[in-house]
C-alpha cells in the first residue's frame, strides 16, 4: 500500500495551524508532530478507494476472518510501539495503554471467531415456499473517533464491521492522529487489501467532507453531545445510517448491604481509569446513608494511594489530562463545586510544574442538582451523593440526561435484578465497574446516543437486513401493501 503510506507520512502533530495539524505531549507540553491536512479532493479520493475495495472485500467472509487474525497478531507484535504512541499523545499510563492494545487484539479475534455465525442467514416460516433473512454489508462506513481510547474506540467498531464485509475510513481525533495512522500501518503489515481500512489526516472540515461523500453509506461517531448532534443532523440529512456514542454520567450505586471493601476498590478503579477520561467511568457515587461514612473513608484512603506521575513509568497510576483546555475545565468544575457548598475531601489541585496533571479529587455533601452531578465530568473528580435509601438512590441515578452505564453494589442478587431493571441506561453491571466487552452490546439511551457497538447487535448496525421469499405462484388474496 505505497500510496496510503505516502499519504500518511507525517512531516513533523492537536492544534490547527493553517493547513497543518500539531499535536502536543501532555506530559512535557512539547510539540510531538506536525501533519499536513489533506484536501477535500483527497478525502473524496480515499473514500472512492474504499468503495472500490468494498466490491471485492464483501465477497468472502473466510478470507476476511484470516485477515483479522493476521491483524490481531500484528497488534500484539507492535504492542510496545502502539502503547508508547498513545501515552505520548494523550497521557494515558503506559500500563493502561498496553492493556488497550491487548483488548483490541482480543476483540478482533472474537469477531474473526464468531462473525460468520453472527452473519448467517435466518430461515423463517411464511406462506412462501422458502423465506430467508440475509445480512449484507452496507458499504463504506465513515468513522469519527475521539482521543481517550484511540485504538479501542476505533477498533471496537471496526472489528465487527470489517468482518461482516464493510470497508472503513477512519477520521481520528486530532490529539491522537499518530495512533490513527498506526492502526492503518498495522493493517498494512497484516496484508489487508488496499482501501479496506484507511485513516484520514484531517480536521473537522475533513470529517464533514467524509460525511457528505456519496460513497459513504453510514457514519459512526463517538464524542460529545453537541458534536454528535451535528454529525447526526448532517448524516441523516443525506439519509445515512448513524450510530452515536456520546458519553455519560454513570451512577455508582452503593446499597446498604454492599461489600464496602470491594465497592470502595471498585470506586477507585471506576472513577480514575484513564485519569477519569472515560465515557463509562463511574461519575456519580450515590451511597445509601447507613454505610456512607465507611464507604467514603475507604474510598478516600485508596484514592490517596494512587501515584500521579510520568505516564511512561510502569508504576504510574494516573498521568496528565489530555490538554491544557481539559485541565482548565477540571479546575473550573472543582472551583464551582466548592462555591456550591460541597466539601473537598482530597485532591482539588494541580500537581507537577510541567504537564497537565491534576490530583485525584473527591467531594462529599454533593447535591443531585449541582453541576458536577448533572454534567459529564471528564477528569479525575468524584462526587459522593447521599441517599436515604435504595429507592431514592435509583431516583437520583435516573435524574440525568445521560444513560450509558451504571453499576450497583449489593450482596442480594434478587435486589440487584430489581434495581437493574429500574436503571435508565444501556449497560448495568452488578458488583463490578462498567467495561465494554466484545461479547455484549455497548451503547446508551437518552443523551448518551443511539445504536450499539460490539456483539452480534453491533455487527448488525451496519448491514442491510434483507428479506427474500420464494413463491411457486402469484398470491392473489393480498389487498394491502
Amino acid at each position: 500500500m505505497d500510496e496510503p503510506k505516502d499519504r500518511l507520512a507525517s512531516k513533523s502533530t492537536a492544534t490547527n495551524i493553517g493547513k497543518k495539524l500539531t499535536t502536543i505531549n501532555p506530559t512535557t507540553e512539547e510539540v510531538l508532530n506536525e501533519y499536513e491536512i489533506i484536501s477535500r479532493e483527497q478525502v473524496n479520493d480515499i473514500v472512492k478507494q474504499s468503495r472500490n475495495a468494498f466490491l471485492e472485500w464483501k465477497k468472502d467472509i473466510d478470507k476476511r476472518s484470516d485477515f483479522l487474525y493476521a491483524f490481531a497478531k500484528e497488534l500484539r507484535k507492535s504492542k510496545e510501539i502502539l502503547a508508547k504512541t498513545a501515552t505520548l499523545e494523550m497521557g494515558k499510563a503506559i500500563k493502561e495503554s498496553r492493556s488497550e492494545v491487548e483488548k483490541c487484539a482480543w476483540a478482533i479475534e472474537y469477531f474473526a471467531d464468531h462473525g460468520k455465525i453472527f452473519a448467517t442467514e435466518e430461515i423463517v416460516n411464511t406462506d412462501a415456499r422458502k423465506s430467508i433473512i440475509t445480512f449484507e454489508p452496507i458499504g463504506v462506513v465513515g468513522s469519527i473517533m475521539p482521543w481517550n481510547f484511540p485504538y479501542w474506540q476505533g477498533l471496537r467498531f471496526a472489528a465487527p464491521s470489517l468482518m461482516v464485509g464493510n470497508t472503513i475510513v477512519l477520521k481520528p481525533a486530532s490529539a491522537t492522529m499518530q495512533c490513527g495512522i498506526e492502526i492503518e500501518k498495522t493493517f498494512d503489515k497484516a496484508g489487508l487489501p488496499q482501501g479496506v481500512f484507511q485513516t484520514l489526516v484531517g480536521d473537522s472540515s475533513s470529517a464533514e467532507t467524509l460525511i457528505d461523500s456519496n460513497d459513504i453509506s453510514a457514519v459512526t461517531f463517538t464524542g460529545s453531545v453537541p458534536i454528535g448532534a451535528k454529525v447526526a443532523e448532517r448524516a441523516t440529512a443525506k439519509l445515512k445510517k448513524t450510530v452515536l456514542e456520546l458519553g455519560g454520567s454513570d451512577p455508582f450505586v452503593v446499597c446498604e448491604d454492599a461489600d464496602i471493601e470491594k465497592a470502595s476498590t471498585g470506586a477507585v478503579k471506576g472513577r480514575f481509569i484513564n485519569c477519569g477520561q472515560s465515557c463509562i467511568a463511574s461519575k456519580r457515587f450515590i451511597v445509601v446513608k447507613k454505610i456512607a461514612d465507611e464507604f467514603t473513608e475507604k474510598f478516600v484512603q485508596k484514592t490517596e494511594k494512587l501515584k500521579v506521575g510520568d505516564p511512561l513509568a510502569d508504576d504510574t497510576d494516573i498521568g496528565p489530562l489530555v490538554n491544557a483546555k481539559s485541565l482548565e475545565n477540571i479546575e473550573g468544575i472543582v472551583n464551582r463545586t466548592l462555591k456550591e457548598g460541597a466539601e473537598l475531601l482530597t485532591g482539588g489541585e494541580r500537581t507537577r510544574n510541567k504537564g497537565y496533571f491534576y490530583r485525584p479529587t473527591i467531594f462529599e455533601n454533593v447535591l443531585p442538582s449541582m453541576e458536577i452531578a448533572q454534567e459529564e465530568v471528564f477528569g479525575p473528580v468524584a462526587p459522593i451523593i447521599i441517599a436515604n435509601d435504595e429507592k431514592e438512590a435509583i431516583t437520583i441515578a435516573n435524574d440525568s440526561k445521560f444513560g450509558l452505564g451504571a453499576s450497583i453494589w449489593t450482596q442480594d442478587l434478587d435486589k440487584a435484578e430489581t434495581l437493574s431493571s429500574m436503571i435508565e441506561s444501556g449497560i448495568v453491571t452488578v458488583n463490578s465497574v462498567v467495561v465494554s466487552d466484545p461479547r455484549v452490546p455497548f451503547g446508551g439511551v437518552k443523551s448518551s446516543g443511539f445504536g450499539r457497538e460490539l456483539s452480534r447487535y453491533g455487527m448488525l448496525e451496519f448491514v442491510n437486513i434483507k428479506s427474500i421469499r420464494f413463491y411457486d405462484q402469484l398470491i392473489y388474496e393480498h389487498h394491502v401493501e
